[in-house]
Parts: structure tokens; sequence; C-alpha cells
């Protein structure tokens, strides 16, 4: 199966489609509340709401029933996430490499036994994962990563450090990527392995970013112990699951991320501020008639019904939607700095005392918009992808194609 192979989808009839959409709206509005009164803090109320959501039946729509699937197709998930949108918990973010990109990516490729130990309790919200492709000498030439893997009897070792790593510090589970031969050229001697994070061969350290927050981290991995049958895919063959798992991503980071309740606010993940809460801050400045704020309103406003219409397409690169959501992040960053204060990404802070989330909600999207552009592969990652993959324009020329991992030149 390839990452473009559709699974086994059963479509709705018109009125098993309605049922449906009553079975999602009575969840959300019945279910979902009992489920989450008097739960407080950030993990317990996502860990609430995906289990919620999970023995609801709703949260493998798209899976088999073997492990709690529906077995749905595309019209099910898309009024799924029309009935869903702006009702997410932001809290949910903490799954969105679990859910959005690990358990797919396990779904497609996984053996049975590792589909059977890991898909229900990844689904349910019971684990959390973490994504470790990119190291400090390999970022955006993946194939050229470092770390390697060496079978031991009934382990692999691993040694090597992996950085940028969103979530690592919660995480149970790792999806990660290592050099399993270095005789065979780059992208030919990659494996994808299942890490246990919680062990002593892994070391996980934060990266404070210039918002205040510590949403990277950077990972060490010295002899860290994997069991031999925790391969995603074929040995050697990590780097066709690895592009699967990057096309999950671009739609999890794409059009998926900017359905958020309007009246959420949360400093967590790279959304874009939505239009409804600059209309909010453009009236409180007095600057709602201002005919150039109200132009650059309009256009967000577009923005986001162009992403709404881009959820409802199928088949669609979701390099499209990532690189929509970069441009709508920047454009919405840039509105909230010229309507906030003049010095609006800037503030004093003693680290040890917690923020007010009001005080500083605009500075911190201000500063953090920027890495929309960077994680899940760059911009220009995104339009060499749409070049090449979906206009078929020639590949960029590159002399280590075919040449040895172990020959090549580097830094």
């Amino acid at each position: 199966m390839t990452a473009d192979t559709p699974l086994d989808e059963t479509s709705l009839p018109s009125d098993g489609l309605d049922d449906f959409r009553n079975e999602v709206t009575t969840f959300l509005d019945t279910t979902l509340p009992t489920a989450m009164e008097g739960v407080v803090g950030h993990l317990a109320r996502a860990q609430t709401w995906r289990a919620a959501l999970f023995d609801a039946g709703l949260g493998a729509l798209d899976y088999p029933t073997d492990f709690g699937g529906r077995d749905l197709g595309p019209d099910a998930l898309a009024a799924f996430g029309e009935i869903t949108r702006g009702r997410v918990p932001r809290e949910d973010h903490v799954f969105g490499i679990g859910v959005g990109m690990a358990m797919p990516t396990i779904r497609d490729f996984g053996s049975d036994e590792l589909k059977e130990r890991f898909l229900r309790p990844g689904l349910r919200g019971e684990e959390i994962w973490c994504q470790m492709y990119s190291e400090p000498g390999s970022g955006s030439d993946l194939a050229s990563l470092a770390t390697k893997a060496e079978l031991d009897g009934d382990e692999w070792v691993v040694t090597g450090q992996k950085v940028w790593t969103s979530g690592a510090q919660h995480s149970d589970f790792a999806i990660l990527l290592a050099r399993t031969d270095s005789n065979l050229p780059k992208h030919r001697g990659i494996t994808m392995f299942i890490l246990p994070m919680k062990q002593e061969g892994v070391t996980v350290r934060p990266l404070v970013q210039m918002t205040g927050e510590a949403e990277f981290n950077e990972v060490f991995m010295d002899e860290a112990r994997i069991p031999k049958d925790y391969v995603v895919g074929e040995i050697n063959g990590g780097w066709r699951t690895a592009v699967a798992l990057l096309a999950h991503e671009r739609v999890q980071t794409g059009v998926a991320s900017m359905g958020g309740d309007d009246k959420q606010r949360s400093k967590a993940g790279r959304v874009p501020i939505p239009v409804a809460q600059l209309i909010e801050l453009a009236e409180a400045r007095g600057r709602s008639k201002d005919p150039v704020v109200r132009q650059e309103l309009a256009r967000l406003y577009s923005g986001e019904k162009i992403v709404s219409f881009l959820k409802e397409r199928s088949g669609l690169s979701p390099s499209i939607g990532k690189l929509w959501r970069t441009i709508q992040g920047r454009a919405a960053a840039d509105l909230a700095a010229s309507l906030a204060f003049p010095a609006s990404p800037a503030w004093e802070e003693d680290l040890s005392v917690p923020r007010n989330l009001d005080e500083d909600y605009f500075a911190y999207h201000i500063l953090n918009c920027r890495g929309m552009s960077l994680g899940g592969g760059t911009d220009e990652i995104q339009r060499n992808t749409l070049g090449e993959r979906a206009l078929g324009l020639p590949r960029e020329p590159g002399p280590d194609k075919d040449t040895p991992y172990n020959e090549l030149l580097r830094n």
C-alpha cells in the first residue's frame, strides 16, 4: 500500500449522512459537556476530550473497525470537520502528532502487531507521541540524517541527536528515523522506528523560544533501545514511510490547524489568529472604521473562507494547505501588530511567574507566526514539492542520489 492508496471506505447514503451529522451534534451538545465538567489542567482536558470522542465512535472514523474505527469515507470526514469546526478544544493539539501523523502511518504501513499495540491507545489519547526527524546537520536535507540504529539480538540500539522535536518532554513514544545501512545511498538506508521515550538512553532538553515558551526540544539518544519488531514499514525502506508521514503532517499543520474556536485564546501550536479576534481588537482600538484596516480584515476573512473550501476538496496536495496557513498566519499577525500597540512583540517578564494569557496573547502570536513557514517543511520545500509532484516539473539535479551515504562529504 502506498501513501496515495485509499483504504476501503464506506460512503454513507444521504439519510445515513444525516443520521451521522445528528450523532456528532448530539455528542458535542450533550456527551462532551458532561465528560469535560470539572476537568482541569491542560493535559487532563486533552485526554478527557480524546477519550470521550473515541468512546463515542467518533475518534477513528476512517480506521478499520478492528481498532475502534468506523471504516467511513470522505463524505463523513467532511461532515465531521464541518460540524466540529470551532468546537474542538485547543488542548487537543497535544495529540496532533500522534493522532494526525503517527497513527495514520502505523495504520497504513505497520504490522498487524504494531496496529494492535498502538492504534487504539494512540487514538484514544492514552499515549502521547512526538516526531523525531530533524537533526542539527540535517534540516531541509532530511535524507542526510546521521542517527544510526544497529540490531543487537532482539533490540535495535540507537545513537544520535534530534532537534526541534515538539512535545518530546511529554511523549511516551516517538516516530524515529535512523540510518540502518551506511553502504546504501542516503535515501535507501533509512528505517522508521517506534522509540519508547521513557528510558535511560533518551535525554530531552527544552529549547526556549523568543516567545518565552519551550515548545521544542533537542533529544539525545545514547544507546537507546527499541524492540526488534518496532519497525514501521520495511528495514531500509524508511524514506517511503517518512514521505507518507510528512503528507499527513502537512495536512495537520495546514488547513486542519485552522479550525479552532474563534473565542478560544491559546498559546499552543501555530494557529493563525482568528479574524473574529482581530475584529474585536480593531474595535477595541477604535480602528474598525479605518478603510485600510477594513480592507485587511476582508482579505483575512476571505483567507479563512478559502481554507474552509480547501477542506472540502479531496485529493488536494497537502502542501497547498500548508502554504495557505503560512500566508494567513503571517498576515493575521502583521495586522495584530499594527493594531495592538507600538511595541507589541516586546515585554519584560520573570519566566518563573505564570503569565496572564490576555496580557500578551497577541504579542505571543506576533512572534510565533514566523515559525509557521518552518515547521512541517519550509515554504521553499512546499513549493518544490508542488512543482515536482503536483505539476510534474523536473527534479532539481543532485550529485548524491546514487552515492553511498558513507562516501558523502559532510560538514
